[in-house]
C-alpha cells in the first residue's frame, strides 16, 4: 500500500508542478525531515514493544539547547556536542528507568518528561538563540557527501536505518522486541530480560533524539529552545503509518522507512503548490487514520467470513466523505493562496 501511495503521490505532483522532480529541490527537501527519521528508528523498537516515547522532540530541543549554552560560554563545539549527546542519553535513561524498573506507564512517564525536558531547554537558553557555529559543524546538517547531491544527514539516516533494520529483523534482540509486544508477561516468564531490554531501547531513543537535535542545529546554523516542538507526533505518525502496530507486536523497519518517504514527498509536493501548513497536517492526519482504519476493517471482515456489516459500511462511507471534503478544501486553499499572491 505504501509503495502504491508513493507512486500515486509522485505521479500527481509531476502533473501539477514541473519542479517536483528537480534534483536540487529533492536534495534540499530530503534533509528537511531526516531529524524525524533519526528519532523514528528507535521509536519503531519502542512501539513494537507496546510502549511509547512522547519526549523525543523535547529531548532533542534540550540537548541542542545545552550544546548552544556551552558554545555561548566559549566551550569547544565538539566538546559541547559530546556533552549534548550525553545529556540526551541521560534523558533516555531516566525514561527507561521509570518505565522498566519503577514500572510506571510509558505514556505517563514520557508525557511528564516531555514537559520537563522542554522546560530545561528554556532554562538553558531562555528566549535567546545560540549562533555562530563553525563551518565544520554545520556541515553535518548542510553539507553534501563527496560533492554529490546527497546530504550528509540523508547518508547518516540510511546507514543507521540499515543497522536498526538488521537488529530488528535478524537478531535475537529484535525477536525479543516482538515477543514483548505480543505478550510481555509470557516473555518475562520465559526468562527474557524484559526490563533490561526496555531500558536499553529508551536509552537508544534518548541518544538518537540528541543526535537529531545536533543535526537540526547544524542545518539551521543556530539553536533555539523551541527547536523540534511538535515533532514527536510526526515521529509516531511515521512509525504507525509504516505498519507498526500501536498496540505492539507488529511492524517492520522497511515499512517505517517507506512511510517517512511518503510523508516527505507529500509535504514537499504540497509546499511547491503553496498549500498551507495546516492543510498539510490534515492530509498527513487523514493518511494516518486511513492506515489504521483500513487494516482494522479488513481484519474484521475476514474474521466474520467476509461479510460487511453496517458498522463497517458506515465507517468506510464516513471516511470517504471526509476524504472528499478534504480535497475540496485542498483545492480551495490552494486557489485562495495563489489569488492572494
Amino acid at each position: 500500500m505504501l509503495v502504491g501511495l508513493i507512486l500515486v503521490d509522485v505521479i500527481i505532483n509531476m502533473r501539477l508542478t514541473p519542479y517536483f522532480l528537480d534534483a536540487q529541490n529533492l536534495s534540499r527537501t530530503s534533509s528537511d525531515f531526516m531529524e524525524i527519521g533519526l528519532m523514528m528508528l528507535p521509536m519503531v523498537f519502542i512501539i513494537i514493544t507496546g510502549n511509547i516515547d512522547l519526549s523525543v522532540a523535547s529531548n532533542m530541543g534540550m540537548s541542542a539547547s545545552f550544546m548552544g549554552l556551552l558554545h555561548n560560554m566559549g566551550v569547544n563545539i565538539w566538546a559541547a556536542a559530546v556533552a549534548a549527546l550525553l545529556l540526551g542519553t541521560l534523558g533516555g535513561m531516566l525514561n527507561g528507568y521509570l518505565v522498566s524498573k519503577v514500572k510506571l506507564p510509558a505514556l505517563v512517564v514520557t508525557l511528564g518528561t516531555y514537559a520537563f525536558y522542554r522546560g530545561l531547554a528554556y532554562a538553558f537558553l531562555g528566549d535567546q538563540a545560540a549562533r555562530g557555529y563553525p563551518e565544520a559543524f554545520t556541515y553535518f546538517g548542510q553539507g553534501k557527501v563527496f560533492g554529490t547531491l546527497i546530504p550528509f544527514s540523508v547518508a547518516l539516516f540510511l546507514i543507521l536505518a540499515v543497522i536498526f533494520g538488521l537488529v530488528l529483523h535478524l537478531t535475537t534482540f529484535g525477536r525479543y522486541l516482538y515477543a514483548i509486544g505480543n505478550n510481555e508477561n509470557a516473555t518475562n516468564y520465559s526468562g527474557v530480560p524484559v526490563a533490561k531490554i526496555k531500558f536499553i531501547i529508551y536509552v537508544v531513543s534518548g541518544f538518537m533524539a540528541s543526535l537529531a537535535g545536533l543535526i537540526l542545529a547544524a542545518r539551521f546554523g543556530s539553536t533555539r529552545p523551541d527547536n523540534g516542538t511538535g515533532l514527536e507526533l510526526a515521529v509516531i505518525t511515521a512509525a504507525v503509518l509504516g505498519g507498526v502496530d500501536i498496540n505492539g507486536g507488529k511492524g517492520s523497519m522497511l515499512g517505517a522507512g517507506l512511510s517517512l518517504l511518503l510523508i516527505g514527498l507529500m509535504r514537499f509536493g504540497m509546499g511547491l503548490l503553496n498549500i498551507q501548513g495546516q492543510v498539510q497536517g490534515i492530509a498527513i492526519g487523514l493518511l494516518l487514520i486511513l492506515s489504521i482504519l483500513v487494516p482494522s476493517i479488513v481484519q474484521g471482515i475476514s474474521a466474520r467470513g467476509r461479510n460487511l456489516n453496517s458498522n463497517s459500511a458506515f465507517f468506510i462511507a464516513a471516511f470517504l466523505l471526509v476524504f472528499i471534503l478534504f480535497f475540496v478544501f485542498f483545492f480551495w486553499s490552494r486557489a485562495s493562496v495563489i489569488a492572494g499572491v
